[in-house]
């Protein structure tokens, strides 16, 4: 039986991290422009405030109750929300962002000692360009001790699933499109709470008990 669990949103709190990085690089950094505006004073002694256009307001939308970060928080375009999150702060986003619990690689890794006599377990992770070795680090950094990690993208989901039987995850698009023949478990979040036709769990401290009773080992 293999077992994959997905680490956004059940081992990382990227979307924690992002709140984080986005109200002090730009929501804090823009307070700050307002506080001290630049001055330009020409020849006749008078002063006036460059750039009078009206200047484009970054701010937090709405709670984050789905994973299309653009619709929670204010950017320019859409190029700008991808470099933030893949040029600028990958590093800090994907790298440097807290586990979802105190305890998660804890609890992950006594699972996987648990059950390796009868389970392959392996990670799973949506990630772009220099994501996919900050992803790295925040998995050493924590002490993961699973083998096996599989990047995948819009264009190699469709494989994806070929490596696993069941999969844990928080993603409403991989828990409401699946093959049928793999099963799902749901990482219960704010942004997937009205999905509720799956087996699911809170914390990783359930996962144990749960797959056992699934796969019956």
């Amino acid at each position: 039986m293999r077992i994959a669990i997905d680490i956004n949103g059940v081992l990382r709190d990227t979307i924690g991290k992002f709140k984080q990085l986005y109200e002090k690089h730009l929501i804090d950094s823009q307070q700050s422009e307002y506080l001290n505006p630049t001055y330009t004073i020409d020849l006749s002694g008078n002063t006036e405030i460059q750039n009078v256009s009206e200047p484009f307001e970054y701010k937090i939308l709405s709670d984050v109750s789905s994973l299309d970060l653009k619709n929670h928080f204010a950017f320019q375009n859409e190029e700008e929300y991808y470099s933030f999150m893949y040029e600028e702060y990958c590093m800090e986003l994907f790298g440097h962002a807290p586990s979802i619990e105190m305890s998660t690689f804890y609890d992950l890794n006594d699972v996987y000692h648990n059950l390796r006599q009868n389970v392959d377990f392996l990670l799973v992770s949506d990630e772009i360009g220099k994501s996919k070795p900050a992803t790295l680090f925040f998995l050493s950094k924590f002490g993961c001790e699973l083998e096996k990690i599989v990047f995948y993208s819009n264009i190699t989901i469709n494989s994806l699933w070929d490596e696993f039987d069941i999969l844990l995850t928080a993603n409403p698009n991989l828990l409401l499109n699946h093959p049928d023949n793999k099963k799902v478990i749901k990482f219960n979040t704010e942004y997937n709470k009205d999905i509720n036709k799956y087996d699911s769990i809170q914390s990783l401290k359930e996962l144990e008990t749960l797959l056992k009773r699934i796969i019956k080992c």
